[in-house]
């Protein structure tokens, strides 16, 4: 429980822009929906500030999402309530936006040069373990955002998370508290456990109760409701065949691609910032300092180790990894490409400070041969017409979709064949189409099943789109009792084998109690199983007799122990006989400490939950 909410609390910067990237990319595919949408509407205001119906169309979108992830094959898109979805999503864009009006409010800020360093020790911007330009753009690319913008929704998220953290670092809890705590997280038990075994084998369940439960909960024993759909997919895979590429524009996009070739510059630098608390001259004398003591022979990432100010590097010596041009200040990058190998700058000033810098090593990547890229080349010439084939294929397909009575006419107009899908329920299908949400959705929405049209076009990913029409439509049924009457003798024996032994072990415990039954080694056929200083996570005890054990009082002397019971999940009884409660030694040092650690991350927590309950209240919030 402690190492959970230590883990918990910490990290987070380095969390901070892998969690942004997750974001993004679980929003790739619909953001080109969304910017279509009209932003002449807003879906709310947060003291004055805009919730744009993109933003909440992202973010419902997103819920769905991560709700199928989460329930795998039990995600059943038709029942979920799109009006909560909706609220859902807009109160955690209203809550956001008033985490970073507070934290703009109370000061907090990122500097330019730590969102630098965590670009560059992002890996999902590397190539080989190192800063990549290219991948960062690629990726940005892929993702439709521009540099600027990324940058901009990293620095909100890690202004929400400093502010999290200020309020975390800023609780505190008494010795008191710690002791308290200590004594219950390291007090152990002794007890001993009888076991009443469930035996549904032993149970005769008549077809007259059979009857009885079936009659009684028809509506349980239902058929799902059912379609099976007729399907056209598009595929652009399917173009690549129908279009070639000259040998002239081969040799163009070769020359292109290795233009793109930029040396690679590993540097480390050694930081002075200049802030409200060391102006420029106060910052350079510093660096001046440090300067001399690296001329007379001290260890450059020693020396950063000690005291650059630089929190991405400095634990490494002030190592930045290797990176092309444009990625570092204008004035940092014009000395880094002026040094060479091992040398030192003289300082550097740049927007954060005063620097000292050092070429740690040079890579001047080879161009590739034209015979090693044609390939390569070839298929993203191709892919550029096919792309282009591919969305106006796709057009033509939705709008004969929409024109037409059936699936035959867009089918004869594109070229495509008439499939059909297995039948399928609201939980979908375990692959092929009926396992997309967004099918399932359009299968089970009232255009489709209720008014009989084609769907909308639907994208599969990137490279599919389907229009799905139902071709039956099977109504929940009655299912017979021969179908069901296995599963409800199972289910009526486990129930009635369960009662049996629970009644069983009920009187048992009510004669313990009042002294009628001698407490004895075996009771009942059944030997107690006794346990000694059990503590609250115990290995090899049933988490359910774990938390009913800590929840029983004290025994009030040796020879007087408490008695509880639990009906555990396969149907077994329980019986539960606490004999003493053993407290610990008191907490050393590094027990107090690791305790203090948990229980202030724990009020940090609880802290950060009161502190937007009074932003909200505070708020001015106007929702459309």
């Amino acid at each position: 429980m402690l190492q959970n909410i230590r883990d918990n609390s910490q990290g987070w910067i380095a969390k901070t822009i892998i969690g942004i990237i997750v974001l993004l990319m679980a929003l790739t595919g619909f953001d080109a929906i969304f910017r279509a949408t009209s932003h002449s509407q807003d879906a709310a205001k947060v003291n004055g500030d805009e919730v744009t119906q993109t933003e909440l169309g992202q973010a419902v979108e997103m819920q769905r999402r991560q709700l199928a992830q989460q329930l795998g094959k039990d995600f059943d898109p038709g029942l979920l309530d799109e009006k909560m979805l909706r609220e859902s999503a807009l109160k955690g864009l209203i809550d956001r936006k008033l985490l970073l009006q507070g934290a703009r409010d109370s000061k907090f800020a990122f500097s330019e040069a730590a969102i630098d360093q965590l670009l560059l020790q992002t890996p999902e911007f590397q190539v080989d373990g190192k800063f990549n330009a290219e991948r960062y753009d690629q990726v940005l690319r892929q993702l439709g955002y521009g540099r600027l913008q990324f940058r901009q929704m990293m620095a909100d998220e890690m202004l929400i998370g400093q502010l999290r953290a200020g309020l975390a670092a800023s609780s505190f809890v008494t010795d008191d508290e710690v002791l308290a705590f200590a004594r219950l997280e390291k007090q152990t038990r002794d007890f001993a456990a009888l076991t009443f075994k469930a035996d549904p084998a032993s149970v005769k369940v008549t077809d007259d109760e059979i009857k009885a439960q079936y009659d009684q909960h028809a509506k349980e024993f239902m058929s799902p409701e059912q379609v099976v759909l007729d399907y056209v997919e598009l595929k652009k895979s399917s173009f690549f065949d129908q279009v070639t590429v000259s040998d002239a524009d081969l040799q163009a996009a070769y020359k292109k691609e290795t233009s793109n070739l930029v040396e690679q510059r590993r540097a480390a630098h050694i930081l002075i910032e200049v802030n409200a608390k060391t102006n420029d001259a106060q910052a350079k004398a510093k660096i001046e300092e440090i300067q001399q003591r690296l001329a007379k022979g001290e260890d450059f990432a020693k020396v950063a180790k000690e005291v650059s100010q630089d929190p991405g590097s400095a634990n490494n010596g002030g190592d930045l990894g290797y990176a092309g041009p444009g990625v570092y200040d204008p004035a940092f990058e014009k000395t880094l490409y002026a040094l060479n190998k091992d040398q030192v700058s003289a300082p550097v000033r740049s927007q954060f400070g005063w620097h000292l810098i050092k070429l740690l090593g040079v890579q001047t990547p080879q161009a590739p041969s034209f015979a090693s890229l044609k390939d390569k080349l070839t298929h993203d010439l191709k892919d550029e017409q096919v792309e282009q084939r591919y969305v106006d294929a796709a057009k033509k397909l939705e709008d004969s979709a929409y024109e037409a009575s059936d699936l035959a006419q867009p089918a004869q107009e594109l070229g495509l064949k008439v499939q059909t899908s297995p039948a399928f329920g609201k939980q979908g299908g375990n692959d092929g189409i009926i396992a997309n949400p967004a099918v399932i959705k359009a299968a089970f929405s009232q255009e489709v099943l209720q008014d009989g049209s084609n769907s909308s076009a639907i994208e599969l990913d990137p490279d599919t789109t389907v229009v799905v029409r139902v071709k039956e439509h099977h109504m929940p049924e009655q299912l017979p009792l021969t179908a069901v009457s296995d599963a409800i003798r199972a289910q009526l024996a486990k129930q009635h084998a369960s009662e049996a032994v629970k009644t069983q072990g009920e009187a048992l415990i009510a004669g313990l109690r009042n002294g009628k039954v001698t407490l004895a080694a075996s009771q009942n056929g059944q030997t107690w199983k006794t346990v000694e200083a059990v503590t609250r996570n115990q290995d090899g005890v049933e988490p359910l007799e774990l938390q009913t054990l800590f929840r029983m009082p004290k025994p009030q002397g040796k020879d007087k122990p408490e008695y509880s019971s639990v009906t555990l999940n396969d149907g077994s009884f329980v019986l539960l006989r606490l004999n003493g409660v053993n407290e610990a030694a008191a907490p050393s040092d590094q027990e107090k400490a690791q305790y203090r650690a948990a229980l202030s991350s724990r009020a940090g927590q609880e802290d950060f939950a009161a502190y937007r309950k009074m932003l909200e209240a505070k708020a001015k919030i106007d929702k459309y």
